[in-house]
């Protein structure tokens, strides 16, 4: 049985194919399309889910689509109708919502063949249950509490739920035009970070400031007595005015969602390009403290109310790695799981496992520690490359490429690392990284000036050899994904500067055996004594590399030292 899943007309457009239940593919759009949040239909990472699944359109089963347009119907029509809600506004909701009515007709287009040759079901599957089904279907846990805590979808923001074997009960939901993410994003907006996904930005400003704003962002933020929260709504213009959502060329923009009102409790909101003032820092770090402290406020009450002792989350808030790193500390659950796109491009996976699991009551299959299911390349298409562009290059076999490339990180360089499988989800997990070693006091700033040309306050991250993670960390997990962030032990912040943020945390990712990037980070152990590389994503204000070209552009136009492309290195002269 093959089943498509696919996140479509919304930000981080993906697709993801299932054989029998097991992850076959998956990607997000903006890989091929090469525009960070691509949103649209997903038809190049389709085209890339059917050729490494062997097949072709006809041959699929089911295709599943993690939005419902008909989903809280009834909510949105007295919503539109008690605030008044622009015509135009409902206009493009309504004709963002009949685009998803037509999948096989877009499909039957792309592949250029009869629409009724397609034979697949379409399933639509509303987007927190697909968010739900991404987290608890991929987890080890045959019952967990489920989170899902994001902006908007289908007129939702958060819903909570429990997952028992191949059954998913929604318990509660918190609508329109409540949402924590809208919250986030809007004074990620306020601090001068406009573009869709820049709330990030404001995680890694937080530990520069103070939570002080604290009492002001409690008027903005109610939490009730039930486990919810609402938002107080003069502080948003989303409500009445509606804020405009436009997708030009596939890229993703969302209008200032912020009022009149939010700048009179705060104060004037800053410019994109202005300086950071220490205020500024400050609201940031209030920002992170209130939305980690709704988190634990939803958690407490889900496990108070459940009993449950695991818990699987999802969702753009879900991507908030300070807030996981706490969530055992601060809560009554003693374990989690967080899937490598917890963000919507994971809900093309949440999809198709709420089809194959939920409703057709499949049996489950293990869980999903691995997220290298992107697009790869041969080292026979990496030479063609290479030789195509006229690149002088020396290919090595295994052991003389880590030992090369574990020597050049002792000695300083900065390396582009291609190797295997892309992976799927915003971060790099060693697959399409660029590598330096942590022990260097200036790395932040030789990447930062050579390739990265970001803001100064944005952390790297450590990925660290599993088994030594008690050794470096005052806290001890799985971490796969880069979804958690740990204090970093006082003793050895000395020895790795470069991933120690300026709190003393680090948002790590542990390597377990089995992997190419493992072998290096242990060979580099070997040479060093730290079994830790500072990770950081193959990119230079783009999405993050999938191909060798790519690689090599990004290579090229940047000042990095060295480029692995699967066996094959490029040096700089």
């Amino acid at each position: 049985m093959y089943i498509l899943g696919i996140n479509a007309y919304h930000g981080d457009s993906s697709a993801c194919i299932l054989k029998d239940g097991k992850l076959i593919a998956a990607s997000e759009e903006e890989r091929f399309r090469r525009i960070k949040h691509w949103a649209g239909f997903p038809s190049e990472a389709i085209k890339f889910c059917l050729r490494e699944a062997g097949i072709d359109i006809t041959q699929l089963d089911y295709i599943t689509i993690s939005r419902n347009p008909s989903a809280n119907l009834h909510k949105k029509i007295i919503h539109a109708a008690k605030n008044l809600v622009s015509l135009k506004a409902l206009k493009d909701r309504l004709a963002n919502s009949k685009k998803t009515v037509s999948v096989k007709a877009e499909l039957a287009k792309i592949f250029n063949v009869a629409e009724e040759t397609i034979k697949a079901e379409v399933k639509n599957t509303e987007h927190h249950r697909s968010h739900l089904a991404s987290a608890f279907f991929a987890s080890p846990f045959n019952e967990a509490a489920i989170l899902s805590i994001d902006g908007f979808g289908d007129f939702t923001s958060t819903m909570i739920a429990t997952g028992k074997g191949k059954k998913i009960e929604v318990l509660d939901s918190v609508i329109y035009p409540h949402s924590a993410g809208i919250f986030y994003t809007t004074l990620t907006q306020y601090l001068g970070f406009p573009h869709y996904g820049d709330e990030y930005k404001v995680m890694g400003l937080a530990p520069y400031g103070r939570p002080e704003f604290l009492n002001e962002l409690k008027k903005i933020v109610l939490f009730k007595e039930n486990g919810l929260f609402e938002l107080n709504t003069k502080y948003f213009k989303h409500v009445k005015e509606g804020v405009a959502m436009t997708w030009e060329n596939g890229d993703p923009h969302i209008e200032p969602i912020f009022s009149e009102e939010l700048e009179k409790l705060l104060g004037p909101a800053r410019k994109s390009g202005e300086e950071l003032t220490q205020k500024h820092k400050n609201i940031a770090a209030s920002v992170q403290r209130i939305t980690e402290e709704l988190i634990f406020h939803i958690l407490n009450r889900l496990q108070k109310n459940t009993g449950l002792e695991n818990i699987c989350i999802a969702g753009g808030v879900a991507q908030n790695s300070v807030a996981n790193g706490k969530i055992l500390e601060k809560t009554t659950f003693k374990n989690v799981y967080i899937p490598s796109a917890g963000h919507d491009a994971g809900t093309a996976l949440g999809s198709a496992l709420w089809l194959y699991n939920h409703v057709l009551q499949n049996e489950r299959l293990p869980a999903i520690y691995n997220a290298y299911t992107g697009a790869k390349s041969s080292n026979e298409e990496v030479e063609d490359c290479l030789k195509s562009q006229q690149i002088e290059y020396t290919k090595y076999n295994d052991e003389d490429l880590l030992n090369v490339v574990a020597e050049a990180l002792v000695n300083g360089k900065v390396i582009g690392w291609f190797q295997g499988r892309a992976e799927f989800g915003p971060r790099a997990l060693g697959h399409r990284s660029i590598i330096v070693d942590p022990r260097r006091k200036d790395a932040k700033e030789l990447l930062n000036s050579k390739i990265k040309r970001r803001e100064s306050f944005r952390p790297f991250a450590p990925s660290i050899l599993e088994e030594y993670v008690s050794e470096y960390f005052e806290k001890t997990d799985k971490v796969p994904f880069m979804e958690k962030v740990f204090p970093i032990k006082k003793e050895k912040q000395s020895e790795i500067p470069a991933v120690t943020h300026v709190d003393g945390t680090g948002r790590l990712q542990t390597v377990e055996k089995g992997d190419r990037y493992y072998e290096l980070i242990e060979k580099f152990r070997q040479k060093t004594g730290t079994p830790i590389l500072l990770n950081t994503s193959f990119n230079e204000n783009e999405p993050i590399v999938n191909t060798p070209k790519e690689a090599l552009d990004c290579y090229l136009r940047t000042e990095m030292d060295m480029l692995v492309l699967e066996n094959c290195v490029i040096s700089r002269k």
